[in-house]
């Protein structure tokens, strides 16, 4: 976030200026001024300009309408200026002043919404593009900025937990019950909409209080509760709780507070601290005795009045391929070199910052599905009205639990879930079976978890975990033998002898996980089987639950013990043990070797056809380049036989396009990945697999403007092919992608060209409920009668992203069509509208369009963002208004494309029915 200190100043009152000496003389300096600022726009000094511009029209304001283009862009310029040199507060005082005199200026109004949200303040940003959009309801810009700033201001998850009757329903009931039974003081923690406090206050609260900490869910809850007549009962307070003081900010104590600060992973939005802050400073006392149900004098409780958190170890190809590098070998490149490369969510678990650790998955919905292989075990159970509980969560000792493996599978995370306790009565389960708003979170299994050979037995079927801190000298035992196992997994894997195992061995950067290879080329995976235990560490580190597989208990033919039992080694299997483990080498240094990755970074290392693809593309392209130079007739060719070419990869994070081109001889790659840590990674990979220092450069590295990504190589050299990231992991095409073609098409040496060269739109009919739910609040039903949904809804947003096609609950109404075309290498075929005749094939309402791309490297080589192992996702336009069709049924859908947007209308008979949009 930007420092606070640069935040925009509030709207200053307009200065009054006096120019002494009459009429003539201010005409003659406005005159000058004016002449002085076009020259300063030819001479490209803009600051200057913007001074003049600024003294003009403040002494002659008739001149506005004549200088608004002028003064517009010399504004826009010297901002961007401004931005280079980091003069964040000077670009806000600029803005201020062009403000002063073009108030009204919606263009102006959203530019200044732009430089704030690229600067990290959303909420001011969501106040600029709403005023240009009232100012001119169909300006693009402005429209295309608000939907992207909404995402961010008001998460759609909100959308799904007001549509959730059922959640709604459970929360009243709670409510109503502790308010009726004498808890009639009430504290709302984080409350979004209002809706909890809005229950509380129809329950009969006496006194109802909320605080709200994001500008935007304030305001909102504001009106939200003014439209339903309560704005005088409850009062809103826009901070943290755990800035609330009493008397400041309420008169005394409550006895009720309610709370949903809770995310997938119980504790990650802070409810641990929050309520041990609330039950100090802002809550009555807790009840003592379980038979005290009303009180007396003054007792304090909390809804949710607990949690217990649950999990199960699963087998789930799509978690696998976003969190562990599965294949040794891509596009030609051998990455066993490379060092442990993680994800977020594994990186995490023993690192020292306070992220997540873990991700979250709806898995009724993750595509390929997921196989439990254990029963659901029980992880954790938190009082929430208990303080002294609450207080020494955070700092209890992990607890280990045994848990049993109960079919065949891949091991590739623990997915955990709770069950939220409102009262004795309303409990809430964000389980994968349930019909819930909730995702469930993924903590995905570490590369590094040991594996040693069982020597205890199998628990009997019907147990779900085994805690084992109930058993010390069993716990003490297995602690050591889990601390020295890494080393003789290690030890054992070093005795393979795949050629690309050496290769890593020589490199020092040998990794356990990818220690042999099969016939496909993947890596093999954790395989378990009945009769394995899991060993998983629970611990609340960081006020975050944390999961940690700390290592796979094999089942064997040694020596068991029972569990239950007083665990002892046999003489014979301690020494041959201990024998092993003498032997091995040090395995310091090995944390030095990790590299975290975004989870989209790994998944697309694992797509196989992906580099593939560009391999091919790339090596006929260069193929053809160097025969054509190699010509005599060719007079054009500024490369000879003997020349490099250059290839230019500016993909978005961490790509190895570069190191694949590089590998194709002759080659001088540049990659634009920017992490020191990635730069690392690639010449690693570099050298092991044979490519020259001098052959992969990084292009950040020669340039000194980042804004000027696309520049000739050398001065007296073209790129033989430049790579573009077009399209956004979420299914969207990436900003600013025709401006940087336009560019990159300038700086091609003749034959060259850009990949991909052309990208093609397809899309479908269906009607899908589930997007209607996460896209607005349906009316007044699922709020149990408050009106929210107007309010809410200003902040739906036309497109949803990060889509699984396949697994969407939808009913597919027509096949698929093609919607639109972009042509990166000859941009004259392209068009800016198009209308799409599409047949209904079944009947239904058509509540939404959804979309994909076929990338289209050349004319034969092609990939598309619907494919399987595509670490693409869709996305989908959602309708305003469904469309009612019959099988048969034509509608005509007119796209539209501004700049790298699409916007679709949906007609049927020739009335206008709908519109979306995809930004």
């Amino acid at each position: 976030m930007p420092n606070p200190s640069t935040r925009p100043r509030p709207n200053r009152v307009r200065r009054n200026r006096r120019v002494v000496g009459g009429d003539a003389a201010r005409n003659e300096l406005v005159s000058r001024s004016l002449e002085s600022a076009q020259q300063c726009l030819v001479n490209q000094d803009y600051g200057t300009a913007f001074a003049h511009y600024l003294l003009v029209l403040n002494l002659a304001p008739a001149l506005k309408d004549f200088a608004r283009e002028s003064f517009r862009f010399t504004l826009f310029k010297w901002a961007e200026e401004l931005d280079v040199l980091s003069r964040i507060q000077d670009i806000f005082d600029c803005y201020e002043q062009a403000l002063e005199l073009f108030p009204n200026d919606e263009v102006i109004v959203n530019s200044m919404g732009e430089h704030l949200f690229r600067l990290g303040f959303r909420d001011e940003a969501a106040g600029y593009f709403h005023k240009a959009l009232k100012l001119k309801p169909d300006f693009v810009d402005a429209k295309e900025n608000f939907h992207r700033v909404a995402n961010w201001l008001v998460e759609r998850w909100h959308f799904l937990m007001l549509n959730d009757h059922k959640r709604n329903a459970k929360y009243q009931r709670a409510i109503q019950k502790a308010v009726q039974s004498g808890y009639n003081t009430v504290l709302d923690i984080g409350t979004g909409t209002g809706i909890l406090s809005m229950f509380a206050k129809k329950a009969g609260a006496s006194e109802v209080c909320a605080c709200e900490l994001s500008n935007t869910m304030y305001e909102l809850a504001c009106e939200v509760v003014s439209a339903n007549a309560m704005e005088g009962e409850i009062k809103i307070l826009h901070m943290k709780s755990l800035d609330m003081e009493i008397p400041k900010d309420i008169p005394n104590r409550v006895s009720l507070v309610v709370t949903e600060t809770v995310d997938a992973g119980l504790f990650g939005e802070g409810i641990v601290e929050t309520l041990i802050h609330a039950w100090k400073h802002l809550l009555l006392p807790p009840q003592i005795s379980e038979g005290q149900a009303v009180p007396s004098s003054g007792v304090g409780r909390v809804i949710p009045a607990s949690a217990t958190v649950f999990g199960m170890a699963v087998q789930c190809p799509e978690i696998r391929r976003h969190h562990r590098l599965g294949v040794v070998e891509v596009g030609g490149v051998c990455l066993t070199a490379a060092p442990e490369l993680h994800s977020p969510a594994i990186y995490s678990t023993d690192s020292d910052d306070s992220t997540e650790p873990y991700t979250t998955e709806r898995l009724s919905r993750v595509p390929g599905g997921y196989t439990p292989l254990t029963e659901h075990f029980q992880a954790l159970t938190v009082d929430f009205n208990s303080p002294q509980e609450l207080g020494g969560l955070c700092s209890q000792k992990p607890s280990r639990i045994c848990l049993p493996i109960t079919k065949h599978g891949v091991l590739d995370a623990i997915v955990a879930w709770f069950v939220l306790q409102l009262d004795e009565e309303n409990s809430l389960s964000t389980g994968p079976e349930e019909e819930t708003c909730w995702e469930q979170a993924v903590y995905p299994k570490d590369p590094e978890v040991s594996q040693v050979t069982r020597l205890i037995k199998a628990q009997p079927r019907g147990v779900q975990g085994v805690i084992l801190s109930e058993e010390p000298k069993f716990t003490s035992w297995l602690c050591k033998v889990v601390d020295l196992c890494w080393g003789f997994w290690r030890e054992r894997c070093i005795g393979s002898s795949t050629p690309c195992d050496r290769e890593a061995k020589l490199a020092g950067t040998f990794c356990p996980h990818r220690a042999t290879v099969d016939p496909t080329g993947q890596v093999p995976d954790c395989a378990v089987k009945p009769g394995d235990s899991l060993i998983l560490e629970v611990s609340c580190q960081d006020a975050y639950l944390r999961i940690c597989m700390v290592s796979l208990v094999r089942a064997g033919d040694g020596m068991e013990t029972e569990l239950d039992g007083d665990p002892s080694l046999s003489s014979s299997s301690e020494a041959e043990l201990c024998s092993a483990l003498a032997c091995l080498q040090t395995t310091q240094g090995r944390d030095q070797r990790k590299c975290m990755l975004e989870s989209s970074e790994i998944a697309l290392l694992n797509n196989v056809k992906y580099h593939d693809s560009f391999k091919r593309a790339l090596s006929k392209l260069l193929s053809s380049i160097r025969a054509d130079c190699g010509n005599s007739q060719r007079q054009d060719c500024s490369n000879t036989a003997s020349d490099p070419l250059y290839v230019l990869d500016v993909s978005e994070g961490f790509s190895i396009l570069s190191l694949i081109a590089a590998k194709l001889g002759s080659v001088k790659a540049y990659s634009s990945v920017e992490k020191e840590q990635h730069q690392t990674v690639l010449k690693i990979l570099a050298e092991t697999n044979g490519v020259c220092e001098e052959m992969l450069e990084f292009w950040l590295n020669h340039v000194e403007d980042d804004s000027a990504l696309l520049q000739r190589p050398t001065t007296d050299k073209m790129w033989s092919a430049v790579i573009l990231d077009c399209i956004e992991t979420c299914g969207l095409i990436r900003q600013e992608l025709m401006e940087k073609a336009a560019l990159a098409r300038c700086l091609l040496e003749p034959g060259g060209r850009i990949f991909p060269g052309r990208i093609v739109m397809y899309g479908m009919l269906v009607e899908s409920e589930t997007l209607l739910q996460e896209s607005a609040v349906q009316g007044t039903d699922p709020t149990l009668g408050l009106n929210i949904g107007p309010f809410i809804n200003q902040f739906t947003v036309p497109v949803h992203v990060f889509l699984d096609i396949n697994t969407l609950p939808c009913v597919h109404l027509s096949q698929k069509v093609e919607l639109f075309t972009l042509d990166l290498m000859y941009p004259n075929e392209n068009y800016n509208s198009r209308e799409v005749k599409v047949q209904a094939c079944s009947s239904g309402r058509v509540t939404a369009i959804p979309f994909w791309y076929q990338v289209h490297l050349d004319d034969e080589i092609s990939m598309s963002t619907f494919s399987e192992d595509s670490h693409w996702k869709q996305a989908a336009v959602v309708l305003d208004e469904a469309i009612e069709v019959k099988a048969g049924d034509q509608l005509l859908l007119n796209i539209q494309q501004h700049k790298n947007s699409m916007s679709i209308t949906a007609k049927k008979g020739g009335e206008h029915t709908a519109t979306g949009s995809a930004d």
